[in-house]
């Protein structure tokens, strides 16, 4: 028998995929998503399906299937996933991080969490499916994009823009970050995401005087770049509800009787989860990179550092206008990748078959919306009229951090939350 033959199918085509290094640098810089593209369409083909590839760009490789429904009046469901992952410093690592290493009841690797698990799952509940002659209850479009990790533009944009007879006829999409559970208090509940925040990464620049390192000089650009992301990394924006987030505040005070009037001591409820839920309540703007000099006795005339910034739906143009305000006029600000925020409503029939999907396979458990604090491939799908969901359905450990372990170390998934997950989106596409 070889290694590990006697895990469930889910968790061995997550390992497989995980060992597919995949990584996306980027801005372009990418390794990827051929091979693992390839894998997909293998499997997909092993299922009877025709499924199509689509490679705008040398090794950028999207790849895509229509699955028949038993009642094809309905509007299609998209299913869909990204096959790329960002870096990961083995040496930081317990582990090979594209090893698919199991261990402890768990898978562990780039991509366990973000997102190899759920593409895994959508792989493997369409197997169960099709394996007992039977249909999904409408077509289904099985997607898997490239350059997620980037904000799709070499992958979902362009497939949007070149490929929309893909998705004709669909209407809803389900991908990741939702329908997982967490504690509150103590107790379980599961998180189903019905919004995301908007994306804005810039690129700060100052100028100042290239000079000698031993000069008394007060023009330096590397100074001025400093104070200016020191400032905004400062920064502390105001609380803002929308409709998901009110919600969502409401629900975690029920539950855990604290003050709603609080939306922090309410979400710190959640243990682990609070930081990735506070998030969602305000706009973040982080600094994660910082590029100048070239010589240690070099004075350089100009320097730049890169920011992440999320804002709530529709407040991007104010959040720009305060950032400039907060870093000053003599900071030029450079947009590099802009997209839009996303908010639908916590109702309607394909919500309602989620969470029912969850009762049958949790009874008792409450579902809550949310806006995640990041984003996903549904803002492409949101060209075409797409409305996007966030639903890899997973039954976690209380004590695990799995939101922290979104880019972080030491990746990984519990293999029976998996089996859970393909258990329960086998439920939802066969019924809804």
């Amino acid at each position: 028998m070889s290694e590990n033959d006697d895990l469930p199918e889910v968790a061995r085509v997550a390992r497989d995929l995980i060992r597919f290094d995949t990584t996306n640098f980027g801005e372009g810089r990418s390794r990827g998503e051929r091979e693992a593209a390839e894998y997909v369409g293998a499997y997909l083909e092993g299922l009877g399906l025709s499924p199509e590839y689509y490679e705008p760009i040398p090794r950028r490789t999207n790849v895509s299937v229509r699955i028949p429904g038993r009642n094809r009046d309905k509007p299609a469901l998209v299913l869909h996933g990204h096959l790329d992952v960002v870096p990961a410093v083995a040496e930081d690592w317990s582990v090979d991080p594209f090893g698919g290493v199991v261990r402890d009841g768990m898978l562990w690797g780039r991509g366990a969490v973000d997102m190899k698990d759920m593409d895994a799952m959508i792989l493997t509940s369409v197997a169960a499916l099709l394996r007992a002659g039977e249909q999904p209850e409408r077509d289904l479009v099985v997607t898997f994009f490239a350059d997620e990790e980037n904000g799709g533009v070499e992958g979902s944009q362009l497939v949007v823009r070149d490929r929309p007879e893909w998705f004709a006829g669909a209407t809803e999409a389900i991908s990741e970050v939702g329908g997982y559970s967490i504690g509150v208090d103590g107790h379980r509940a599961y998180l189903l995401q019905v919004g995301e925040k908007a994306l804005v990464w810039l690129r700060l620049h100052a100028t100042g005087r290239a000079g000698h390192g031993s000069r008394l000089h007060p023009d330096n650009a590397i100074t001025r770049v400093a104070e200016a992301v020191a400032a905004l990394g400062r920064a502390r924006w105001p609380i803002e509800l929308t409709a998901t987030t009110e919600r969502l505040v409401a629900d975690l005070a029920r539950l855990s009787g604290r003050d709603a009037a609080d939306p922090d001591a309410v979400v710190a409820a959640t243990g682990a989860t609070s930081p990735f839920l506070a998030s969602t309540f305000r706009t973040t703007a982080n600094p994660t990179g910082l590029t100048a000099g070239y010589k240690h006795n070099v004075i350089p005339d100009a320097a730049s550092a890169a920011i992440d910034v999320r804002t709530l739906p529709g407040q991007e143009d104010a959040v720009l206008a305060e950032i400039q305000r907060i870093v000053g006029d003599d900071i030029r600000i450079e947009i590099v990748h802009r997209d839009i925020g996303l908010e639908v409503p916590f109702a309607g029939s394909l919500v309602d078959s989620m969470v029912a999907a969850l009762e049958r396979h949790d009874p008792g458990v409450p579902v809550l919306p949310y806006l995640m604090g990041g984003g996903t491939d549904n803002k492409a799908l949101a060209e075409l009229g797409i409305a996007g969901f966030g639903f890899a359905p997973l039954r976690l450990p209380a004590e695990l951090d799995f939101t922290g372990m979104f880019h972080g170390v030491d990746e990984r998934v519990p293999i029976d939350a998996l089996v859970f997950g393909q258990r329960v989106l086998t439920d939802l596409i066969r019924t809804y």
